[in-house]
């Protein structure tokens, strides 16, 4: 009697593909030239603006206009001499840094503890309390000159550093910044394991809040020191000439009839220096917080 022998049919298999994984391999996310092209043209061109004034600055006026060189020359220091006779640089630095830093570190730790009332704690009015806050960015800040001079002067604070540094000792976009990411990054549960061992309000947001706002605070900083160094017409406003900030002693470097472009151009190049000193000592925690967001996502 034969047998039928059971074979593999043909149209099961001929034809068949294997199929794809869906896992992509990390080598094939890799970006490509063109991403890094786009960073490489981003970088050079923020870089830029801080090479033409370097390249200004290391120049001769008449000769940089005549010529207009391509590589720095050797004048840098020239010029940079000329600017510390020009104007009271050292006095006018040690102005803007205490003003600067101290403004920083306030609105830092100000915001911080009001953007962790905002986020996490329960108490009546708090809803329309921060619609207020959020209202204020709205009102731009030139419509608040006139009374806020005025008040100074009441006070006596005109002419001194006090006029520039206690109406800046919290911003609104600060505390809206820090309550945005403190409602994310410190959950609640985190905060109410710590009550329940016996933590008091403070030591919770020393201990639990601090540690995970770090990069924020960070980023809030580097922005309130920048906007602090850079305002001009407040300091312009409230100060003296025997006693400004770094803004307003640069100024007095295009104040005449003849504009040396060498000389302003030094001036303003020292005086970015400070900035991207605390970006270097701050940017650790920009990255580490860009990491930290990118490995939750």
């Amino acid at each position: 009697m034969a047998t039928i022998t059971d074979r593999p049919s043909a149209t099961g298999t001929r034809g068949a593909k294997p199929k794809r994984s869906k896992a992509v391999s990390l080598s094939e996310r890799r970006p490509g030239f063109v991403v890094y092209g786009i960073l490489i043209a981003f970088i050079l061109g923020s870089a830029f603006p801080f090479y033409w004034s370097f390249l200004v600055a290391s120049h001769d006026d008449a000769k940089f206009t005549a010529d207009a060189p391509l590589l720095p020359g050797g004048n840098f220091f020239h010029n940079a001499g000329r600017v510390l006779d020009t104007i009271p640089f050292w006095k006018a630095l040690g102005n803007s840094v205490l003003v600067s830093g101290t403004v920083t570190v306030s609105v830092v730790v100000l915001s911080t503890l009001a953007g962790f009332a905002f986020a996490k704690l329960r108490f009546k009015g708090r809803g329309p309390l921060m619609v207020f806050v959020v209202a204020t960015l709205a009102v731009p800040t030139q419509l608040g000159i006139i009374p806020l001079y005025m008040a100074m002067a009441e006070y006596g604070w005109s002419g001194t550093l006090g006029a520039v540094i206690i109406p800046n000792l919290v911003t609104a976009f600060g505390v809206f910044w820090m309550r945005q990411y403190i409602a994310d990054a410190v959950p609640d549960e985190l905060i109410e394991a710590a009550r329940m061992d016996g933590c008091s309000m403070i030591r919770t947001f020393w201990h639990v809040c601090l540690p995970a706002v770090r990069p924020a605070a960070a980023m809030l900083g580097i922005f309130t020191f920048m906007t602090s160094w850079n305002d001009f017409l407040w300091p312009l406003i409230v100060l003296n000439a025997d006693n400004p900030t770094m803004q307003v002693a640069l100024e007095k470097l295009q104040s005449g009839y003849y504009v040396d472009n060498s000389l302003v151009l030094a001036g303003t190049t020292l005086a970015t220096v400070p900035i991207l000193i605390v970006f270097l000592v701050l940017g650790r925690q920009i990255v580490a917080g860009i990491m930290q967001g990118a490995v939750k996502g």
